[in-house]
């Protein structure tokens, strides 16, 4: 694919071809700050990457505002805005990227299709009161809500784009002289007193957002930014157009004074107070229906006046409107696992040299440990083997002790973003598999190597069965004995060009996949690692990926082709041929799983924590746990366990997906970066390992998760 031009403000001769580990498709859209391309990660999934032009990549000050921009998209929710998977805010070309939700703007919608009628306004401005109630709890104020920056997927309203966003608790202030914001969208206090903003004036901009989704102009409109400032400052808006029910609330969210106006809680009580009276479909942006742009002003509706300084009369002050009770609808989007959110503690993590493991009671039978054998900012990655906890961060692989987190050794290994922790084959430690050309084995009682080979023409490596399942570029895939380091067979793998194996703890198979062109079947061929041979091979409906096996079934995801979401559980068992499906009730982004018998345990961006039982074939239970990211979700008997994206260890009650407990944030001095993999949980026995992005791993009693 050819490097990616820039036609926006601040063209460079050439946009670079990858971000990160991104491949960059095409542009989505080019402001002054930066462009924004559709991108696929390499395993598909589509992105939005946002890469600021090179002149600014060179201005600390920008550097500083960008990273701010990442913190901020970060430590907000997923459930309604662009979840932030990946970012890279110090390097040459400072970048971001975030879940590319398919949609448009509501610029783009009201500009196609005219103005939106009373029920998609009311569901409108339902979502984004609970938007801006998710930011405004984050602690986060946006500062430039417009309609640009809104888009409306099939779920309801995602506020994207904090490219000037501030935290509540930061020290960053607006700099003399420079206006910060769009001025049909901002605020009084913005043009007043720059260094007061808060929270009050995202609710400006969203009455002001809602004003221009029912009529196709804002409130203050004018061909100069200066006027239009002096409108909002000054002047009333004009409403003209604006449904009656929706006008009262609009016009409170414009009051010039911060205190005047409805906070996103009060907001939802009025959308709630009538809810009943509403229909509470899912949003669905209207379609166009032809070629020809709609009429405008749409037919029936009043075409609006341009001059300045006519606003309504009968609305000054709001008082005889305010009187009304407004009939307002909640909206389907009106999501009521919200409140689950506030719930769950946002604190700051603790960054610190490395120090010697500290032991903390947790009950009678296990006391709790926490060690920081590594710094550098990322979350080491751990598995259980040899009677020892094996963790591997970025150019360090280093053994604990499980009882008491003494660091027994450590080794050192190829630098760069780690998807995978170290696993054992063969009896002997495999820290370089799916990392690089270098393979290498460990004695995993004194961390030296026992073998070494160069593998050129690896792909990938993945570990299976006491082997090393090595798949070059060409395709071909060669056994490496995970013991002595010698390949034992060498050959492709029928029905797949380049096979991706994924293998599982407990299984000694390995499964590869290759799902059609057109999405509507996958290959999956059941490997055995020692010789090579095929087990099995069939073709099953959709495009499918496997995420556990056990038993003699493997499970894998069905996920729609194009946008990779996750729409239900599939169970196949080789030896029979049975294949078992169970829908889930609401799609997965990005989802992974784990299995514990006959239940599968799906984590998806955003939140989602899903359980299925497929002996049943039903839905057991969805938690939404108010986290941006989950690692993938590590069961026992009792609970389910999930490292979240800020460092925290989270317990949920396996039978009834209620949470359980849950440890502190550690997020580390280096909050600003977002880790290539979150960590699962280690459990053995009724010990539960986790690691967070401060460099801290830790022990904790799973039997008393209430005490962590």
């Amino acid at each position: 694919m050819a490097p990616q031009r820039n036609a926006g403000a601040g063209a460079e001769a050439e946009l670079p071809e990858y971000a990160g580990h991104y491949r960059l498709e095409s542009c989505l859209g080019s402001g002054g700050m930066g462009v924004v391309h559709l991108a696929r990660s390499t395993s598909g999934m589509k992105l939005a990457v946002k890469v600021v032009h090179a002149q600014f990549a060179k201005d600390p000050d920008f550097r500083g505002r960008f990273r701010q921009e990442v913190a901020a998209a970060r430590r907000v929710s997923g459930a309604f805005t662009a979840p932030v998977v990946d970012a890279d805010p110090d390097g040459e070309r400072p970048w971001m990227a975030t879940l590319f939700i398919p949609g448009p703007t509501l610029s783009e919608q009201v500009k196609r299709n005219g103005p939106m009628d009373s029920a998609q306004l009311r569901r409108l401005m339902a979502g984004l009161a609970e938007a801006l109630r998710d930011i405004h709890r984050a602690g986060v104020v946006h500062r430039d809500l417009k309609p640009s920056n809104v888009l409306l997927a099939d779920d309801g309203p995602k506020v994207i784009d904090f490219g000037i966003s501030r935290p509540l608790d930061s020290e960053l202030r607006t700099e003399t002289g420079r206006l910060i914001g769009t001025p049909p969208f901002m605020a009084p206090e913005q043009f007043r007193r720059p260094r007061e903003v808060g929270p009050a004036a995202d609710i400006f901009a969203l009455g002001s957002v809602m004003v221009h989704a029912a009529t196709g102009q804002g409130p203050f409109d004018s061909d100069s930014p200066y006027i239009v400032a002096y409108q909002v400052v000054h002047d009333e808006p004009d409403l003209t157009g604006v449904p009656d029910e929706v006008a009262p609330l609009v016009l409170r969210c414009l009051a010039k004074e911060p205190e005047d106006r409805p906070t996103p809680d009060e907001l939802m009580r009025e959308l709630r107070s009538v809810a009943a009276s509403y229909d509470t479909q899912t949003f669905m942006p209207a379609q166009r229906t032809g070629d020809a742009e709609p009429s405008w002003p749409p037919a029936g509706r009043p075409a609006r006046a341009v001059e300045s300084g006519r606003a309504m009369k009968a609305v000054r002050g709001g008082g005889r409107w305010l009187g009304r009770r407004a009939a307002l609808g909640a909206g389907a989007f009106g999501l009521a696992v919200v409140g689950a959110l506030a719930s769950l503690p946002l604190l700051d993590g603790a960054g610190g040299s490395p120090r010697p493991a500290s032991p903390r009671t947790t009950s009678a039978a296990f006391s709790g440990w926490r060690t920081t054998p590594a710094t550098g900012g990322s979350a080491p990655l751990c598995s259980h083997g040899a009677g020892r906890l094996l963790c591997a961060t970025s150019g360090l692989l280093f053994a604990l002790d499980p009882s008491d987190g003494h660091l027994l050794w450590r080794h050192p290994v190829r630098k760069g973003p780690r998807k995978e922790p170290p696993v054992l084959a063969g009896g002997l430690v495999q820290p370089s598999a799916g990392q690089g050309r270098l393979l290498e084995a460990l004695d995993p009682a004194s961390g030296r190597a026992r073998w070494q080979r160069d593998v050129a023409e690896a792909g990938s490596a993945v570990s299976a069965g006491g082997m090393l399942l090595v798949t070059g570029a060409d395709g071909k895939v060669t056994g490496v004995d995970g013991a002595s380091g010698d390949p034992r067979w060498s050959h492709r793998i029928p029905g797949h060009e380049v096979p991706y194996f994924a293998t599982f703890s407990g299984d000694p198979l390995a499964y590869a996949t290759s799902a059609s062109g057109d999405g509507k079947s996958t290959r999956l061929t059941v490997v055995d690692p020692q010789t090579g041979d095929v087990r099995s091979d069939a073709r099953l409906d959709g495009t499918l990926k496997p995420f556990g096996a056990t038993d003699g079934s493997v499970f894998l995801l069905s996920e729609d082709p194009v946008y990779g979401d996750a729409r239900a559980v599939v169970r196949y068992t080789p030896g029979t041929g049975e294949t078992r499906r169970v829908p889930l009730a609401v799609p997965l982004q990005q989802a992974h799983g784990a299995v514990r018998g006959n239940l599968a345990y799906l984590m998806g961006t955003g939140g989602s924590l899903v359980a299925v039982d497929l002996q049943a074939r039903e839905q057991l239970w969805n938690l939404e746990t108010g986290t941006l990211r989950g690692s993938t979700p590590v069961a026992d008997d009792r609970h389910v366990y999930v490292t979240t994206s800020d460092g925290r260890l989270l317990a949920v009650d396996a039978r009834r997906g209620k949470l359980a407990g849950q440890t502190s944030p550690r997020l580390g001095d280096r909050s600003d970066r977002i880790p290539a993999a979150l960590p699962e949980p280690v459990v053995v026995g009724d010990r539960v390992y986790g690691s967070a992005p401060d460099g801290t791993v830790f022990a904790v009693n799973g039997r008393d998760p209430a005490a962590w």
